[in-house]
């Protein structure tokens, strides 16, 4: 029997590292797939010896890939832990180690922004600002190095603890984990992408519906407000009860604030299945980009958008 082939530590800190990069060759067609492949390399070097078993991997980890950088690590240790059991004769095939990539990438995604980026960075960006600010150099050094270890420390940590979960997965192939695991993961994936469709896709119909005169009193009169503070304290009152529509005696309503009123963001999410539809009929991503820059900038130059 041949010995079971296994990656050292040594050879998963290779792989973090390299993980470090994983945005350093994004293309809009399959984004993070290039830095994804780059940090496999010394995992997929130990675990096939065989040439055309390496060519093969790295082929396999050529598709489409996209998530926050930090968060994909545990994907990334899972992703190992697949690759390692198939290596030794598991019953691992490209669509399941793909389809765990997959079905992780997305729900991840969703929590990393939120985590790191509004929440981490702008409080350490804060405190380090407020050094700064009374003129200690600590500032932007305590943002850089308590960034850095926090993230490196998150990376390492969570890549470890999705290589120990991978083993159990690959472990239980007959019992249907993996495939339960994609399918939690998938949904709910899908549940966090759709929620954050109206804040990533914006549209605005531009067109007229309608043209109303307000009556005294709806609108900000100009040129009858008091002098000086009073005036600017009256304006900015009325602003705030009565709204944008304040502004002016002539309240436009536009087709898009029509739409609002009916279903928020119905526009963007239409968009967005016409593009999943697209993506499904095999239509090349780079092709509905170029579509929806032509698009866009006719309906512009013709008062649509």
């Amino acid at each position: 029997m041949a010995e079971k082939i296994s990656l050292s530590k040594k050879e998963r800190m290779s792989v973090a590292l390299r993980h470090q990069f994983l945005q350093g060759s994004w293309n809009y067609e399959r984004m993070q797939n290039g830095g994804w492949c780059f940090s496999m390399i010394p995992a997929i070097k130990k675990l096939y010896p065989n040439k055309e078993d390496q060519i093969a991997a790295l082929k396999r980890h050529m598709e489409f890939y996209n998530t926050h950088p930090y968060v994909s690590a545990p994907v990334m240790g899972v992703t190992l832990a697949l690759e390692e059991e198939r290596a030794n004769g598991a019953q691992v095939d490209d669509q399941a180690i793909q389809g765990v990539k997959v079905g992780m990438m997305g729900p991840l995604a969703g929590v990393g922004d939120p985590v790191f980026w509004f929440t981490l960075r702008p409080i350490l960006g804060a405190l380090g600002a407020s050094l700064a600010l009374g003129g200690s150099i600590l500032g932007p050094l305590l943002f850089f190095v308590v960034w850095n270890v926090i993230r490196i420390a998150f990376i390492i940590y969570t890549q470890e603890f999705g290589y120990k979960v991978g083993s159990s997965i690959a472990n239980d192939l007959s019992g249907g984990l993996l495939g339960k695991v994609t399918q939690g993961a998938s949904i709910l994936g899908m549940f966090i992408i759709g929620s954050l469709v109206q804040r990533w896709v914006s549209i605005s119909f531009t067109p007229v519906v309608s043209q109303v005169t307000q009556s005294e009193g709806a609108y900000i009169d100009w040129a009858n407000l008091p002098a000086g503070s009073e005036g600017i304290k009256e304006a900015i009152s009325m602003y705030n009860s009565i709204g944008a529509s304040a502004l002016d005696q002539v309240k436009v309503t536009t087709l898009q604030q029509n739409l609002d009123q009916l279903i928020p963001g119905l526009a963007a999410l239409l968009l967005t299945l016409l593009c999943c539809w697209l993506l499904k009929k095999k239509v090349s991503p780079i092709l509905i980009i170029i579509a929806l820059f032509i698009v866009g900038i006719l309906a512009h130059l013709a008062g649509i958008m």
